[in-house]
């Protein structure tokens, strides 16, 4: 796996990310590429030839709870923009019980979500059964 501490610059790094995402795909692989929330960097996500993006989600959680539509914002845009192009739409990092239903709620054609740390840390406290569930509940 190849991946970045936040979302891949595709303008910057277009080459070095067409020629990672063809060898990934000569093997068979589903291709994402991990990029922040800004609908200018799509098109070249899509050069790439990758199959989805992954939204980086941190400003997303941080931003929720002062105001949770100016953090959806910039997701929409960047998720309708993804779509435009035919890339499917995934997300993660710091998606939570408290911040994941409206995130899956607001953001168009959503088809997977990457919950480690949160999940981990409510399991300790609620069971990883539980946990699961009720992650679960807050995507149906």
């Amino acid at each position: 796996m190849l991946t970045s501490n936040a979302g891949w610059d595709t303008r910057a790094h277009l080459d070095f990310l067409k020629v990672v995402v063809t060898q990934l795909k000569s093997y068979g692989a589903r291709v994402s590429i991990f990029l922040d929330p800004d609908p200018e960097l799509i098109p070249f996500a899509a050069e790439t030839g990758a199959d989805r993006i992954e939204l980086y989600t941190e400003q997303y959680a941080t931003g929720f709870k002062y105001d949770r539509d100016k953090a959806i914002a910039p997701y929409v845009a960047t998720a309708k923009a993804a779509a435009s192009y035919g890339l499917g739409i995934n997300a993660g990092h710091d998606l939570d019980l408290d911040n994941l239903r409206f995130f899956q709620q607001s953001i168009p054609n959503l088809l997977e979500v990457s919950i480690g740390h949160a999940l981990v840390c409510n399991a300790l406290y609620l069971g990883l059964e539980n946990s699961i569930a009720m992650y679960k509940r807050c995507l149906m």
